[in-house]
């Protein structure tokens, strides 16, 4: 079976990527084009020339762009979507493609722009029975994927704690809480406690972005995470650090290998290797570029269609990492910790920046 795709936001092109566009709608169209069981048909974006310049790219009929994404559900009625558009565009796409029938929604990350709309999409995919799916593609990364393997393999012993250095804690965050999450094995939190500094203006996609985080919270299978970001911040060492009852595992240490683990027999870090694989790309390997993470994560999605395999990008998986990305920015604005489920709808950070509460304009 062939699949019509389309996809919704195609950016600026991708040879200049700013904060305002990674030009992610190209990363998805390459990997559907290098799928055996997908075709791409239509695309929408509100500037006429970037759908047209993607368009171009990707040899799509006239009848095939728009400038309105409901127009171009309506007209093609397309068995799979893929969404990359900012944040808070994310769940109103959803809700209406979910609506129309779309199969499966595969949709850029972070999740939505607050709590109360990364429920809502859950909920409406769920009752339409369409897939819904986000794009963590880094789960497919080779020095994620070997450290799981090491995780399984009991050589570690039973984990005890994700520490996450790396980057922030929306956008990236996205990735990485999601990444802690597969470590522990897919769990729920159960409580979340955090503060942070937002003193320099930091706006991506439209959303604001706090300089630096420090966030603690615990699944309830007893894994706890920790995560500290931002300038300066040096608190973990590596980009993440796992701790086991008979051993540790450290990817992208600082000044050190991709991946080491040390085993408590041994005491002694063990470089593994991860075929030239790196937290952002696969080097000359499947693909270049970044485009074999994106590959892996587009296949995962078409494989689950129409099968028993369920993606590991799964909604499920989305939703828990949301909860801790709301919540713990719901633990800044309480001054406290907070349990779950989060019990709010909007999103606290941003809510915050608008009262002056946070921000450059609580400085003055």
């Amino acid at each position: 079976m062939t699949y019509d795709v389309a996809v919704v936001g195609t950016g600026a092109a991708p040879e200049s990527p700013t904060v305002e566009s990674w030009s992610m709608a190209y990363r998805h169209a390459e990997a559907y084009e290098r799928n055996d069981e997908t075709r791409l048909v239509a695309a929408a974006d509100r500037h006429r020339e970037r759908v047209d310049a993607f368009g171009d790219r990707f040899d799509l009929p006239a009848d095939g762009r728009f400038t309105d994404a409901i127009e171009l559900l309506d007209a093609i009625e397309p068995d799979v979507v893929s969404l990359t558009v900012p944040p808070e565009a994310h769940t109103e796409l959803t809700v209406a493609a979910a609506r129309r029938g779309v199969e499966a929604i595969h949709c850029e990350k972070p999740m939505a722009a607050t709590w109360a709309g990364a429920q809502r999409m859950a909920g409406e995919a769920w009752r339409a029975d369409a897939q819904l799916t986000f794009h963590r593609m880094r789960r497919f990364g080779r020095p994620f994927r070997a450290a799981k393997e090491i995780l399984e393999g009991g050589e570690i012993g039973d984990l005890r704690r994700v520490e996450i250095g790396w980057d922030d804690f929306y956008d990236t965050g996205a990735h990485s809480i999601d990444l802690a999450g597969m470590f522990a094995g897919e769990p729920r939190a159960k409580w979340v406690l955090a503060q942070l500094d937002y003193r320099k203006e930091d706006v991506r996609f439209g959303m604001h972005q706090e300089n630096q985080m420090l966030a603690h919270w615990e699944y309830d299978n007893g894994v706890q995470g920790l995560l500290s970001t931002g300038e300066p911040s040096d608190l973990v060492g590596a980009a993440f650090h796992l701790v086991g009852s008979d051993g540790e595992i450290r990817i992208d240490a600082d000044d050190g290998p991709m991946l080491e683990v040390r085993r408590s027999e041994s005491g002694t870090w063990e470089t593994v290797d991860v075929d030239g694989e790196t937290l952002h790309h696969a080097g000359t390997g499947d693909y270049e570029y970044a485009n074999a993470y994106h590959q892996r994560a587009i296949d995962d999605v078409i494989e689950a269609l129409g099968s028993d395999h369920e993606s590991e990008l799964r909604a499920h998986n989305g939703l828990n990492t949301a909860e801790i990305i709301f919540g713990g920015y719901e633990s800044v604005r309480q001054r406290g910790r907070v349990d779950f489920p989060l019990e709010i709808e909007d999103n606290p950070f941003e809510a915050m920046v608008k009262a002056g509460e946070v921000g450059p304009a609580s400085e003055k």
